[in-house]
């Protein structure tokens, strides 16, 4: 690895033992979203920030969902000489480090993730909540999306504590990633503090992302007029417009494909779901579509349902007797940020340094929290992490490398170093 005399003395503070029981004990904390049950996790990543003499901030979002800030800021020099316990939840102490060291008061870096993971579901042969390590693997719901990385990203502070850094670094840990992202929109809504850059800590095989797309839920209610199937003239049956935006969607979806993005690919639609009708002898009066369209950087959310609101008036659905409702409940921006820019060129040259895999800057298909930051803060995203969104993620017998874990918290330790020099 390339790196100083003073960054390896950073690195060598980065406790493998330490990275496996936080990720242990998040793994160990119950709760699955939906329904957005986050406390067990929040209260483990918040004592362990604390036993690590961290500054942890918990802010409400809804009653029992908080978000957590974690920060290395300007007092981090305190000297704090605790020794481990056997427990994260139980305040184990800290790492030994004598505070010689200081935070200046100028931009910081953010480190984002969520503290939501996706319902259990079928098919686990271990305990989705065991946290079990095993052949140098951590299983458990949330292990690569993404309590790893966040355990990687709490590890890497404190083993910063004591460095001179030229502003803070925060952790912030946000509920509701998974569905309608209520706790980012309160974080970018709540934050005053400068970032120089922002690195989202989901997995992505340890690979740089700097392009991601983004994600938008559209749902159409169309509303008809029930009758007797015998004389189905009398009504207005709602499933043959739904069908009729079904197949208008299709066409959308081929038409997009023609003009894909470099990294990401072209944009999308799907529709997941219809719900129609109350019986086979009844003329439907009501059928809801929700489709996915994934966008790509530049996209407006806005935009793209008044495009889709225009389409389905050519169809003239009222000439049947139908009536159309659209609205869209759930839209994540996506990013790009320049491969030339800082944040890029030191987060890709950290990671290489810290022992990260022969990958090049890519770009990630799916759609995560860091949109909100490039567009309502400004700030430059890359994401970042241990695990995989494509073999782990939102499967059964999840599990993440303690290997990864280690190479994330270090590129994440020397990003901020160098960064904040």
């Amino acid at each position: 690895m390339n790196v100083t005399p003073t960054e390896q003395a950073v690195l060598d503070r980065i406790d493998e033992e330490l990275l496996v029981r936080v990720t242990v004990e998040l793994l160990q904390a119950r709760g699955q979203n939906p329904p957005g049950d986050e406390a067990a996790t929040v209260a483990v990543l918040a004592a362990a920030g604390r036993a690590l003499g961290l500054d942890v901030v918990t802010t409400p979002v809804e009653p029992g969902r908080d978000n957590v800030t974690i920060t290395l800021a300007s007092d981090n020099g305190v000297e704090h000489n605790g020794s481990a316990g056997n427990s994260v939840g139980g305040g184990f102490g800290g790492d030994g480090v004598e505070g010689n060291g200081s935070v200046g008061r100028g931009p910081g870096l953010l480190l984002l993730g969520h503290t939501d993971v996706v319902p259990v579901g079928d098919g686990w042969t271990t305990d989705p909540f065991g946290g079990e390590v095993r052949d140098g693997r951590i299983y458990g719901r949330g292990a690569s999306d993404m309590k790893g990385g966040l355990a990687a990203a709490l590890v890497a502070l404190a083993a910063l504590r004591g460095s001179r850094l030229s502003g803070p670094v925060e952790l912030a840990a946000v509920v509701d990633e998974e569905e309608t992202g209520k706790g980012i929109r309160a974080y970018v809504a709540g934050t005053e503090r400068p970032f120089v850059g922002c690195i989202t800590a989901e997995p992505t095989d340890l690979q740089t992302i700097i392009a991601a797309r983004g994600d938008s839920y559209l749902r159409v209610a169309i509303h008809g007029r029930a009758c007797h199937a015998g004389n189905p003239a009398d009504g207005a049956n709602a499933i043959y417009g739904a069908a009729a935006v079904v197949a208008e969607i299709e066409r959308l979806h081929a038409m997009l494909a023609a003009d894909p993005h470099p990294l990401l690919g072209p944009a999308t639609w799907s529709v997941g779901q219809i719900n129609g009708g109350t019986g086979g002898s009844i003329v439907p009066a009501e059928c809801v579509i929700v489709a996915d369209r994934r966008l790509l950087p530049g996209e407006s959310p806005a935009a793209v349902l008044d495009d889709l609101r225009r389409r389905v008036a050519d169809l003239k659905l009222e000439d049947r007797g139908l009536t159309v409702d659209l609205e869209m409940p759930m839209e994540i921006p996506a990013f790009e940020t320049s491969a030339d820019a800082d944040l890029v060129r030191v987060t890709e040259a950290a990671r290489v340094d810290a022992g990260g895999p022969d990958l090049p800057l890519g770009g990630w298909t799916a759609a995560c929290d860091g949109g909100y930051v490039v567009r309502d803060l400004g700030v430059p995203v890359v994401v970042l992490g241990p695990g995989s969104v494509t073999t782990q993620a939102h499967r059964a017998d999840e599990s993440v490398a303690i290997a990864e874990l280690l190479t994330a918290a270090r590129a994440y330790a020397l990003t901020a170093l160098r960064l904040l020099a």
